[in-house]
């Protein structure tokens, strides 16, 4: 059955569309289940991060044109939404997955977090009953390829990291961080990179607040830090220097309020805040206050592409590579479509053996020979077997049908040369 990717990605959407199709938690189950009962989808994986939400969709009949319908039903989407979506089948669909696999279809060339995501997104098809033979087969081999693009290129040499390019863009900023106080909101692991990051260059202080209190300390505490939960978020605010957000809130953790309150209480010192949460946390009209210098995910592409050059030569070797194990995938697959005929050519030869066996044991059972019985047992088998296919070669000669007669002499390793 065809296979059908449909999807946005920072490739094809900006961030204020990319959010509005985030899913996340339990609404991903709830998503797969919807989307199993589409009629025409068989199998389903739903991978929804900050730079990309795709289906990845078996379907017969009309599933292909149900799917849109399904998406834009699923996010009130309206129809202009449609023109950032795209859609790749078969071939074309495989080579995009084995691509995000290997991080070579990712804003930081060669990343490694999206294989896991990509996992994770597999586990929680499991879970949810959408994946069957067909993608699942397809995702197991997506990973092996992902293991050995990393294992024989550079593709992850020299890591550039959305958390790195969040720091850097900082420290151009202020030209320094000893002096300067970060509040990181989130405790998961981009925020646990940027905090490395931000005490590797001597940050003065560290506060890093998130919902779960104990995951701050933890956290905060690795990097001499100050942990705090999001309640008192509003109190730190006229602290912060550097502001950065990556939770997987659904509303903004940060409102426009928040902010206007602590400009005033900083009396014009600027807040450097970035905001790489999809959806995001820092509410859009931020970024148009005074004083407020605010970077969203899509802004970090340009200092992320200034320090993954080095990649460059990794990923032409990569893209060699993939070609490579895209047509080794496409040979498995198109084999298997075999499969259902070697398993009936095989059983109806093993019922026509036992037939002309049972008769061959009569023989010897009124007593034949054992010779004469061998003799009658081949021949049998032969004429029987042959039957079939020459009664279908002798039609074919008839209807000047060289297709098949080729096929046959291919399928048989025939040297008719020699009896002409």
């Amino acid at each position: 059955m065809p296979l059908q990717i449909l999807g946005l990605n920072h490739n094809t959407a900006p961030v204020e569309i990319r959010e509005q199709v985030v899913y996340s938690g339990d609404d991903i189950a709830r998503a797969l289940g919807s989307l199993a009962a589409v009629e025409g989808v068989e199998e389903a994986v739903l991978l929804s991060t900050c730079n990309r939400t795709e289906f990845y969709v078996i379907t017969e009949g009309d599933g292909r044109g149900r799917l849109r319908e399904w998406l834009h039903a699923d996010r009130n989407l309206d129809q202009s939404f449609g023109e950032t979506l795209f859609t790749l089948d078969d071939d074309a669909a495989i080579r995009h997955i084995f691509r995000v696999a290997c991080g070579l279809d990712s804003m930081v060339l060669g990343e490694p977090q999206i294989l896991g995501q990509l996992k994770d997104a597999f586990r929680q098809a499991q879970n949810a009953g959408t994946l069957g033979h067909q993608l699942g087969r397809l995702m197991q081999h997506t990973f092996a390829v992902a293991k050995k693009i990393r294992t024989d290129t550079e593709i992850g040499a020299s890591p550039v990291s959305v958390a790195s390019a969040a720091v850097s863009l900082a420290n151009q900023f202020f030209a320094g961080f000893s002096k300067h106080t970060a509040l990181l909101v989130g405790a998961g692991v981009t925020v646990e990179l940027l905090a490395k990051h931000l005490s590797s260059r001597d940050i003065g202080r560290l506060f890093v607040a998130n919902r779960n209190i104990d995951r701050a300390r933890n956290l905060a505490g690795n990097f001499g830090g100050f942990a705090l939960p999001l309640s008192e978020i509003e109190g730190t605010l006229p602290e912060a220097d550097i502001l950065i957000c990556s939770t997987a809130s659904p509303d903004p953790v940060i409102r426009l309020d928040h902010m206007k309150t602590a400009i005033k209480a900083r009396k014009r010192k600027p807040i450097f805040a970035v905001d790489i949460a999809v959806p995001r946390d820092i509410e859009a009209g931020v970024g148009d206050l005074p004083d407020v210098y605010l970077y969203t995910i899509d802004d970090l592409d340009k200092v992320i592409q200034q320090g993954q050059g080095n990649r460059e030569a990794a990923a032409v070797e990569a893209g060699k590579l993939l070609d490579d194990e895209i047509r080794r995938y496409q040979n498995i697959e198109r084999s298997k479509r075999a499969v259902p005929v070697i398993a009936a050519l095989r059983e109806q030869s093993e019922s026509l053996r036992d037939q002309i066996n049972a008769k061959a044991q009569k023989r010897l059972a009124r007593g034949e020979s054992a010779t004469d019985a061998i003799e009658f047992a081949t021949a049998a088998l032969m004429k029987k077997m042959l039957h079939g296919p020459s009664v279908s070669l002798r039609k074919a000669g008839e209807d000047s049908n060289e297709e098949l007669i080729d096929a046959a002499r291919k399928l048989f390793d025939l040297d008719t040369d020699k009896r002409e």
